[in-house]
């Protein structure tokens, strides 16, 4: 007996739908709570897996990738970033880099491996800005996104494996198919899109946890919005795996009311993060003016004095060409 279409599309919606139960993670939202909670997705990689799969990424991107090598400049990024660590539901080690890139953009690798452009550091206006795009990327990792991210893949895969066995005609394989072909993508879209609004939630509590303002987190990325509408293109990367979008700033702007207790005072900027800016802007300017002096230089040779060359007896001076016209002087 042949099933039918429709009983074909149905169990591979029960198999899907058993399968992204495995995401159902529980958004923990007591900020008192932090660092005794649980955020952690589901996974059927191990931690010890995804932090060596990471090591291996790190090592990839230190070999090509332009680093920022001035002590002073990692030491700020990186106890800034290590603040917020311990300020979060994070349980493994954090390693924090700076790249020397132009574009707009911070990046966590699988395993706590954490990557800060000179372009982001120099954009933000104050240094609660900062902390807040590192508070983002650090929940990525507490909450596992990317190891939960690969167990959907594998297990949509296996979903498909019974179908093999199962006689259908052409028709009901086409359409079990095109469902397949149509459903991960709007799966992995949505798991995104949520993996996105929690690392949002939870990258406003540790920031505030380590006691910057949060409504900074909110100001960078309208900032950005608003540069990239005004010009657009000008800002090329605009967190592209990840863009700020105007529904995830009110989102944040919501949750700010109603899961973080009002403070009388906040860490919004120091005089230490001005300074270190200040250094990276030199430092990028003297690379700039490094990089012009490597390849060759066109040098104009300079005009004569006509003051100095007179002719003599009908003669012609030195930067007068054959095409040029009769020159009129006035004798003395």
């Amino acid at each position: 007996m042949r099933p039918s279409r429709a009983s074909a599309l149905a169990l591979v919606a029960v198999l899907l739908a058993a399968n992204l139960q495995v995401f159902g993670g529980d958004k923990k939202k007591d900020v008192e709570a932090i660092g005794d909670r649980n955020v952690k997705h589901r996974s059927i990689i191990s931690q010890e897996k995804e932090i060596g799969i990471g090591k291996q990424f790190a090592t990839e991107i230190d070999h090509s990738a332009k680093m920022v090598t001035d002590p002073v400049v990692n030491e700020f990024v990186n106890r800034l970033a290590q603040n917020v660590a311990r300020n979060s539901d994070l349980t493994i080690p954090l390693t924090v880099k700076v790249i020397d890139s132009p574009e707009l953009n911070a990046f966590a690798l699988p395993g706590g491996f954490l990557y800060v452009n000179s372009g982001l550091l120099l954009a933000a206006d104050e240094e609660a800005q900062v902390a807040g795009v590192i508070a983002h990327e650090i929940a990525h990792v507490a909450a596992r996104h990317w190891a939960s991210q690969m167990t959907k893949a594998t297990l949509l895969q296996y979903a498909m494996i019974p179908l093999i066995f199962i006689p259908m005609s052409y028709p009901v394989y086409y359409g079990v198919m095109e469902a397949y072909m149509n459903g991960v993508p709007l799966a992995f879209l949505k798991f995104s899109r949520g993996a996105e609004a929690e690392a949002d939630m939870l990258g406003l509590q540790y920031m505030y946890k380590a006691g910057y303002d949060p409504s900074a987190y909110v100001t960078f990325f309208s900032k950005i919005i608003e540069q990239d509408r005004r010009s657009p293109g000008s800002v090329p990367t605009l967190f592209a795996s990840h863009p700020p979008t105007p529904e995830r700033i009110l989102a944040s702007e919501q949750e700010i009311k109603e899961i973080l207790p009002k403070r009388p005072q906040y860490l919004v900027s120091t005089s230490e993060f001005d300074d270190v800016k200040g250094r990276l802007q030199s430092i990028m300017s003297l690379k700039k003016k490094g990089d012009k002096k490597e390849g060759p230089t066109l040098r104009k040779r300079e005009a004569a004095d006509t003051s100095t060359t007179d002719t003599q007896a009908g003669g012609k001076s030195k930067d007068e060409g054959e095409d040029k016209p009769p020159v009129l002087r006035r004798r003395d």
